[in-house]
């Protein structure tokens, strides 16, 4: 994966090379190289996010916004790295300017309302993921439904949590997150057999950590199946021997 991600930047760097040299051999800088030029810088910035190198995804995007301050994308990711650098004013500022550039964006309004949301400004936040619902061409609305149930639980509303949570597994039953957030619902509400369902859906689709494998004995404790209870014990202990869930479930052991 890592040397993919090498290859991409390298294909990006020449491509960006490639195309500022046809602007210089042509003796201007024409609006619509600067705006590839622009794009690929972006793409670069987001890379290099990815890999954790947060000097040269701030140098890309720098450069992004300077050569086309109307790209929307190229803010977006900026107000990005400027919340992962906890620089909160800059990174709502770019979430704005984005936002006046490309107000239909669903992906960008799903980015900003979990912005909001960390910041505690729930209403705002529930607002920006249902503005992000109403472009009927967005094909990811698990996505913006699952981050309104999270944000809906942080507010203190689990009944309104669990609605979204249901409706972004209707748009993608195999969402893992959906699924987590209702199995632990259903298990707080007492709601064993729907919270076993949920889970056994989660185990289904991705890998079981140690909150996750609790979860199960806890499930089927509650169930009265201790030799169900037990299984889920053996796994956390051999395969999280450390945990915090391990040393719980050995001290709750019966």
């Amino acid at each position: 994966m890592r040397r993919y991600r090498h290859f991409l930047y390298v294909l990006l760097v020449l491509v960006l090379v490639l195309v500022l040299a046809g602007c210089a051999s042509s003796g201007q800088r024409h609006g619509t190289d600067l705006e590839r030029a622009s794009e690929i810088n972006t793409q670069l910035g987001i890379a290099y996010m990815q890999e954790n190198n947060l000097n040269q995804a701030m140098e890309s995007l720098q450069k992004a916004v300077d050569q086309n301050r109307r790209n929307p994308s190229a803010h977006s990711a900026l107000a990005v790295l400027y919340e992962r650098l906890e620089e909160y004013d800059d990174a709502e500022r770019h979430f704005r300017r984005a936002l006046r550039l490309d107000g239909d964006n669903s992906s960008l309004r799903n980015n900003y309302g979990r912005f909001l949301c960390n910041r505690g400004d729930y209403a705002g936040a529930d607002e920006q993921f249902r503005q992000a619902l109403r472009n009927p061409l967005y094909d990811r609305r698990e996505l913006p439904l699952t981050n309104a149930g999270l944000c809906a639980l942080r507010a203190g509303e689990p009944e309104q949590a669990a609605d979204y949570f249901r409706r972004a597994l209707e748009h993608a039953p195999t969402f893992p997150p959906a699924l987590r957030r209702m199995a632990e619902l259903q298990h707080e509400r007492g709601e064993y057999l729907s919270a076993r369902g949920y889970l056994q859906r989660y185990r289904d689709v991705a890998s079981m950590d140690a909150s996750m494998l609790w979860l199960g004995v806890l499930i089927e404790r509650g169930l009265g199946n201790e030799d169900e209870a037990a299984s889920y014990g053996l796994r956390l202990r051999a395969d999280y021997p450390d945990s915090e869930e391990t040393s719980e479930y050995l001290r709750t052991r019966h």
